[in-house]
């Protein structure tokens, strides 16, 4: 082999061409992830009752999610372990990631959601990357319970979140956010509360980092989710038995989970980190989503419960206004476009039926096709 093999390929190419590797099996199976940037927000900061506030968005990521972070490594041990199969239970975010990490890497990826409850710009990334989508008449919870018994009978591997690697692989959303900040820990992290395993993730990467000495401390956590969500809000409050919400109910359905499996890791890092949890309204989270989108930075639904409880917390003393407060978005603007369109136009019900209100809409106009009539309405849209 000559020297510009060895330069171009490294160590690990030299040890395949040698028959020590199995390349397919044990290559990495990512569509290079990570690398999200944060992102300043001062009108947002303003409506959350801060004098600062920073958002890292995962949005940016490959198939638009958080869940790419996990997929890679999920889908690389599934690679590794010789599974023809993969499977998920999805409302949406983790579907659309499976089924791209899954088909780059020859897998089969299988994905069940709720029949009806999904959000079509994630279930059409899932079509889009080849995935046998089965729409199941049952919810969350209830799908995720049916397909782990599936797994043990048919061998398909399952990559939601009670797959460990998943874990591994989210855990380095908070080490890129601390490089990012230089190894200075912020006073908050703030998330949205879905299944529990993002904050379980960033807990166990906090603390991994400190126990390595490369961080001091750890930062206040806290956890929002969807008012007729909220399980781990009112487990957090109430204590006891955990109580799983059977009908949950929340247009932003990446967080429309009753019965969070990752429940016991998540109530670890708020309590070690002496975090919170928050609970807020559809109308909260829709206005918050609005005011994310006047700084010019997208997200879907879920994700601006982040903002919208900053909000709360903020007004009840909980979170100083000269907090140092990093907020994660979770998925990109475009993948909820109904509920966008929706509110700034009126439209926005809650699952109940209730009126939204567009507190900050953005409604498109008409306009006659003549030059001085469309001038006359520009002069008074002017800002």
């Amino acid at each position: 082999m000559s020297n510009a093999a060895l330069d171009q390929s490294g160590v690990w190419r030299y040890r395949e061409l040698l028959g020590f590797v199995d390349t397919n099996q044990q290559r990495a199976v990512t569509l290079r992830e990570g690398n999200t940037p944060l992102l300043a927000a001062p009108e947002a900061a303003r409506y959350g009752g801060l004098d600062a506030l920073v958002f890292k968005h995962q949005g940016f990521n490959p198939t638009g999610s958080f869940k790419d972070n996990g997929m890679t490594c999920g889908a690389t041990q599934g690679l590794r372990l010789g599974m023809k199969r993969v499977a998920c239970v999805s409302t949406g975010n983790t579907s659309a990631s499976m089924a791209a990490y899954a088909s780059s890497a020859g897998m089969t990826p299988i994905i069940f959601l709720p029949h009806g409850n999904i959000s079509y710009g994630k279930l059409a990334q899932a079509l889009e990357y080849g995935a046998l989508t089965l729409q199941v008449e049952a919810n969350f919870d209830q799908i995720l319970a049916l397909v782990r018994v599936l797994a043990e009978k048919t061998g398909i591997y399952l990559l939601n979140s009670v797959n460990p690697f998943r874990i591994e692989g989210q855990k380095t959303i908070m080490v890129e956010m601390l490089d990012q900040r230089d190894w200075r820990v912020p006073d908050w992290v703030v998330v949205p509360g879905g299944n529990l395993g993002n904050i379980s993730a960033f807990g166990k990467g906090f603390r991994e980092l400190m126990s390595m000495g490369f961080i001091d401390k750890l930062p206040r956590f806290a956890v929002v989710q969807a008012e007729k969500s909220a399980p781990f809000y009112d487990y957090f409050h109430r204590r006891g038995e955990f109580a799983a919400v059977t009908e949950p109910e929340t247009l932003a359905t990446a967080i429309r989970i009753g019965d969070p499996v990752s429940w016991p890791k998540a109530i670890q890092v708020i309590d070690e980190s002496n975090g919170v949890v928050e609970k807020v309204a559809e109308q909260e989270i829709a206005d918050a989503k609005a005011v994310i989108g006047k700084c010019g930075i997208g997200c879907e639904p879920a994700s601006a419960a982040t903002l919208a409880g900053i909000k709360k917390l903020t007004a009840a003393g909980v979170i100083a206004a000269d907090a140092d407060v990093v907020a994660v978005l979770t998925g990109n603007v475009l993948k909820d476009p109904d509920y966008i369109y929706k509110y700034h136009t009126g439209q926005l019900k809650t699952p109940a039926g209730a009126p939204i209100r567009a507190t900050f809409g953005n409604h498109p106009v008409v306009a006659p096709n003549d030059a001085e009539r469309i001038a006359e309405i520009l002069e008074r849209h002017a800002r």
